[in-house]
């Protein structure tokens, strides 16, 4: 196996002394070295320390509050696209809203803290290493979850015929596999069901999940354009005005340089 580098964002030393063991216990995965950060309130020592080393796998703590761990997995995701995001969650009990937002965060697996930490974290990050996704076997298995992201594309859709927000819609194919999925169908009977392999099966939702992740990303762009956006208006009677904050009620203020304001 090549040389994995990884990098564990967590808060808590005694759960990263916990991981560090784990991991060095194991023979057959060759890390070139086990990196730690604290993940810390605002994530940016995350960032700058993921940006400085480069890591194959980060494995990040969600932490509470959960939003600044989401808002902080899906930097990483989208500011490092070759670094897969483990999400270590401290949720003792199977969530489908906590699975579906860590699918459009762009996570590439998931593991709760009822799970073993030794044999299924190394599972996992052989398999990240590889390229490999996880948190589509989750998805795969969840109809709830595949439920939500069917209606999270519907709501998206919305929003784009409305000029709100750029929509990467699924292809016919990946919507059959959602909504089979969604009636409580298997991969093996999906596969049958629509006459392709159950290789194709994982293909068509990890091509969901990136397009949703991809959406996601577009209206978090659009948001941020928004908040930033500041139109200049010209007054029927010569005063240049500036409109403050798009997103916010209209409140016109003049300008100290505007030609009446000299």
């Amino acid at each position: 196996m090549a040389k994995t580098k990884i990098m564990l964002v967590c808060s808590q030393p005694s759960f990263r002394a916990i991981v560090r063991q784990v991991l060095s216990r194991d023979t057959e995965l060759e890390m070139t070295e086990l990196l730690e950060c604290d993940r810390c309130e605002d994530g940016n020592s995350a960032i700058a320390e993921i940006e400085v080393n480069s890591p194959d796998i980060v494995l990040l703590d969600i932490g509470h509050p959960i939003l600044n761990g989401l808002k902080l997995c899906k930097k990483i995701s989208r500011t490092f696209p070759k670094t897969g995001v483990v999400i270590l969650s401290t949720n003792p009990e199977e969530d489908d809203n906590e699975l579906f937002e860590f699918a459009r965060s762009g996570a590439v697996a998931y593991l709760r803290s009822k799970q073993p930490v030794g044999a299924e974290l190394m599972k996992v990050i052989k398999r990240a290493s590889n390229g490999e996704c996880p948190i589509n076997d989750r998805v795969i298995n969840n109809p709830k979850v595949a439920l939500l992201i069917l209606r999270q594309f519907q709501d998206m859709t919305s929003r784009a015929e409305t000029g709100e927000a750029v929509a990467f819609p699924p292809e016919l194919e990946e919507i059959q596999v959602l909504q089979l999925i969604a009636k409580g169908n298997q991969k093996k009977q999906i596969a049958s069901i629509l006459g392709v392999s159950e290789r194709t099966i994982i293909e068509r939702v990890s091509s969901i999940l990136f397009k949703l992740n991809s959406s996601e990303r577009a209206y978090d762009s659009l948001n941020q354009m928004h908040d930033g956006l500041l139109s200049i208006r010209l007054a029927r009677d010569g005063n240049l005005f500036i409109l403050n904050n798009m997103r916010s009620p209209c409140q016109l203020y003049p300008l100290l340089n505007s030609p009446r304001h000299p």
